[in-house]
């Protein structure tokens, strides 16, 4: 054997329904054995490393079901805009990074992770004239937590080339002042107007940025993630982010095991995928082809989440959808045709209903039994939408963190009736529905161990509201553990080799300082991971 880990308490995590074991023996990147410490411990040789965990908790390594690394990696360099309270505040935190990095004027400026909601004072976006306050010299951009809101200064405008007589773009806007000027505010697929003009990193800027992500991730326990990265940084160059993962591999530098949510929002994109042989599960066991993703809607806090009926607390708008019904109806029909599943980010109800139709549509036409297509988000539900879900075999992915901010604003953006019926991850477990755990990093953290909290709590981070939002609507602890593990790999079609602590399973193995299903549900997090073993290696060590 390489290595035998012992003295754990091992949850395999083979189902919902917790099974334990004391030792784990790993030979060439694979379990070769789980059992108690005597039954492992006769398979030692006299090159065996042996690794005691004195009573830790061990899982299997977590899977982030949708997250957006190289976005991650991405923001990593940019302004870190998390936290300002106010306009002023973003605008003295971009000061202090040109200061602080002697950025040279015409250089681009790119800022994350504003929320107007989180102002102390007027909840309103910033505009262009904000942030020539910065600079009129520097081209600067900054994008809402959400990522569906950017804010650009004038300099950025005049090298876009946007004017009060630009034609606005189907699928997104940007705001004009009553004197027909541009704000300097995008939503939607407007935004692209602005990122088209930045700078394109190299192959070495983009591998850089994802070493950065894959770190942090390991260091959360995180060993699979599902990410979105087609998108996520200028020139939108698919072929160049895949060199970068496929050499990474070659490198030995992966430690983390991917599966590509492509994102690919056009019939050229994605003929131009499909034409170059790519199809889902088209990789191997280090970096695989996943699903097409599609975005269907914005977000709700940026209010471009797609209603079927107007916001509660802005009756002038239903949000955004992104596509006709017959654009992702060919869309989804045609990924569906050529192998490829689907996940369709829809954050509002009518987003929801567009997809649902889009992918009967095409099992009607061209059946297929486990196709496993998904609602990436699918927060704002009613009754028929939750009861889709189980007649198409939809899965849900979800991400328990979001209710640390969405508690406080879904009443208010949708109302009390369509409240009820949002964000029923019990509900749709209780139905049969396959539903996986994820973070959507960066727009919030990663940390794993906070997302399982905030699943089975249904509180915020502070510890609000007190009793849980819609307690009704909590995972138990096993079933939130399960949708970070054996879930997330189930909608990767990769669940007889990863997911669980079982025999002939990759070695992928988080350890943590306290037994997450003794200990009361308000101190979950508080856990720490103690270390990460990604194909039979420590990775990350506390």
């Amino acid at each position: 054997m390489d290595k035998i880990i012992l003295n754990g308490k091992i949850a395999t995590m083979v189902s919902k329904y917790i099974s334990w074991a004391e030792a784990i023996a790993i030979k060439d990147k694979k379990i070769a054995k789980v059992g108690t410490n005597e039954e492992v411990l006769d398979l030692k040789s006299d090159n065996t490393e042996i690794i005691d965990l004195k009573g830790k908790t061990v899982l299997p390594g977590f899977n982030d079901s949708h997250m957006h690394l190289l976005s991650y990696g991405y923001s990593c360099r940019a302004v870190n805009l998390n936290g300002t309270e106010s306009i002023d505040g973003i605008v003295e935190r971009i000061k202090d990074f040109i200061k602080d990095k002697n950025i040279k004027k015409g250089k681009w400026i790119v800022g994350r992770g504003w929320n107007d909601d989180y102002f102390k004072d007027e909840k309103t976006f910033p505009t262009r004239y904000d942030l020539d306050r910065v600079s009129t010299e520097h081209p600067i951009a900054i994008i809402r937590a959400c990522g569906h809101i950017q804010i650009a200064n004038s300099k950025a405008l005049e090298l876009a080339g946007i004017t009060k007589d630009t034609p606005q773009i189907e699928g997104g806007k940007f705001d004009l002042d009553e004197n027909r000027e541009p704000t300097g505010i995008f939503r939607e697929k407007a935004i692209e107007l602005l990122t088209s003009q930045i700078p394109e990193p190299t192959v070495e800027d983009i591998k850089e940025m994802l070493l950065e992500g894959i770190e942090d991730a390991n260091s959360c326990g995180i060993t699979s993630i599902q990410t979105d990265d087609f998108e996520a940084i200028p020139g939108n160059n698919f072929h160049n982010i895949l060199k970068a993962y496929r050499e990474l591999e070659e490198e030995g530098k992966l430690s983390l095991r991917i599966y590509e949510q492509c994102l690919l929002p056009s019939m050229d994109r994605i003929n131009s995928f499909l034409n170059s042989g790519y199809r889902t599960g088209w990789g191997n066991e280090y970096f695989r082809i996943g699903p097409l993703k599609l975005l269907g809607d914005g977000s709700l806090g940026a209010r471009t989440a797609a209603l079927t009926q107007p916001y509660a607390d802005c009756p002038d708008t239903r949000g955004i959808p992104v596509f006709t019904q017959e654009e992702i109806d060919e869309l989804v029909e045609v990924a569906h045709n050529n192998d490829m599943q689907v996940a369709v980010h829809c954050i509002g109800d009518k987003a929801m209903y567009m997809t649902f139709e889009a992918i009967e549509k095409a099992l009607n036409k061209s059946p297929r039994e486990d196709h496993r297509h998904g609602i990436v988000h699918c927060q704002i539900t009613d009754e028929y939408l939750l009861n889709k879900f189980k007649e198409l075999n939809a899965v849900a992915y979800i991400q328990p963190i979001f209710l640390d901010y969405d508690w406080k604003i879904v009443k208010d953006r949708v109302g009390e009736k369509l409240e009820k019926t949002s964000y029923n991850w019990k509900t749709l477990l209780d139905s049969g529905v396959h539903i996986a755990c994820g973070s959507d990093a960066p727009v919030e953290s990663f940390n794993v161990l906070n997302g399982i909290y905030e699943a089975v709590t249904r509180k915020d981070l502070k510890g609000n509201p007190e009793g849980g939002w819609m307690p009704e609507q909590k995972l138990t602890v096993e079933e939130a553990v399960y949708g970070f593990t054996k879930a997330g790999a189930y909608t990767s079609f990769e669940e007889d080799i990863k997911g669980s602590i079982e025999e002939g399973k990759l070695a992928d193995i988080v350890v943590l300082s306290k037994n997450i299903f003794e200990i009361p549900e308000d101190e979950i997090k508080n856990i720490e991971v103690e270390m990460t073993i990604f194909d039979g290696e420590i990775v990350y060590e506390k």
